[in-house]
């Protein structure tokens, strides 16, 4: 069968003939309409991410969006190695398959799934996330911080912030406050946090981060400052700033209400994981959740590859439900 294949840890997936999976008990058989690409697919399938066990040759590709053999729609995750979502077909455990509502095409349900389920865990898995609450989302200006605000907004938060490098950008997202940073310029991380001082004086319940460094340590440190007494759900979702780590003075933690988590791989357990998706489709199904798509076919698959995730790269391998 056709397939994107990673022949060596490190190196991109090119084109190439797999042998086609065979069903065993208590897995399904797939035949792949769409896979879209994120950080965490291209790294994992590269065997460069923390929870990579690849032994190569594999598949590429994480997750996706298929037909079983009753012609039942379904997204699903973590296909069996060698197997991934990048070919004609894969083979995956049932119990990781989510069946997809009518009113989400087959591109979408696949764009949406990986940044969308990661905020939906974060915010309610992770964060303990009630309507009503004030939610600060830093780096909304990526695909999953955009989506992010679609989803607080969705579950009915009161009040929305959200921060990022793109000043432009962020005036486009639907918050009630944006503030945009630049680390670069000099006294960067304080003007920042000088910013952010009058915005989060009445406190912030959950900050969805996908930066870290920086502008991480600049939130932190001006939620220890304020006064409210409110503690704060921090929740490290990503590192789009490149920056792994950073120094955390302990004061920080010490002097305020700030109680940091995270949330990823083990973090999240793959039934809230498979709960999140079903309400992300749900969500996008009622129209209340979008993301901007580019397609490509198989056969471009080293175009897709290199390509910007936003918009969200979305192979189409066969035709499928939708546009």
């Amino acid at each position: 069968m056709r397939a994107a294949i990673v022949k060596e840890k490190g190196v991109i997936p090119v084109m190439g003939q797999f042998d086609s999976p065979v069903a065993i008990e208590g897995e399904v058989i797939v035949n792949v309409t769409a896979t879209a690409l994120s950080r965490v697919s291209k790294f994992r399938s590269m065997g460069l991410h923390y929870s990579s066990t690849a032994h190569f040759p594999i598949v590429a590709g994480l997750d996706g969006v298929g037909t079983l053999k009753d012609g039942t729609r379904v997204y699903f995750a973590m296909p069996t190695a060698p197997h991934g979502s990048l070919a004609e077909q894969t083979i995956v455990s049932e119990k990781l398959t989510v069946r997809l509502p009518d009113g989400i095409d087959d591109l979408t349900a696949a764009a949406i799934a990986n940044p969308a389920m990661s905020s939906w865990a974060a915010l309610v898995f992770r964060a303990g996330f009630k309507p009503g609450q004030t939610v600060l989302i830093n780096g909304a200006t990526g695909a999953s911080g955009s989506i992010a605000v679609q989803i607080a907004k969705g579950l009915g938060a009161k009040k929305i912030i959200v921060t990022g490098r793109n000043e432009s950008k962020l005036q486009t997202l639907e918050a009630d406050k944006a503030i945009a940073f630049d680390m670069l310029v000099d006294n960067g991380q304080n003007k920042f946090e000088n910013a952010l001082m009058p915005v989060i004086a009445e406190g912030v319940d959950v900050v969805l981060d996908y930066l870290w460094g920086d502008s991480a340590l600049a939130i932190m440190s001006a939620l220890a400052k304020t006064n409210a007494n409110r503690a704060t759900r921090f929740v490290s979702i990503g590192t789009s700033s490149g920056q792994e780590s950073m120094n955390l003075p302990s004061s920080i933690l010490r002097s305020s209400t700030i109680e940091l988590v995270g949330s990823g791989d083990k973090s999240v357990s793959k039934a809230d994981l498979l709960s999140a998706v079903k309400g992300v489709f749900e969500m996008a199904a009622e129209g209340k959740l979008k993301i901007a798509i580019k397609e490509y076919a198989l056969e471009e698959i080293e175009e897709a590859w290199n390509a910007p995730l936003t918009p969200r790269p979305v192979v189409r391998v066969h035709k499928g439900h939708g546009k």
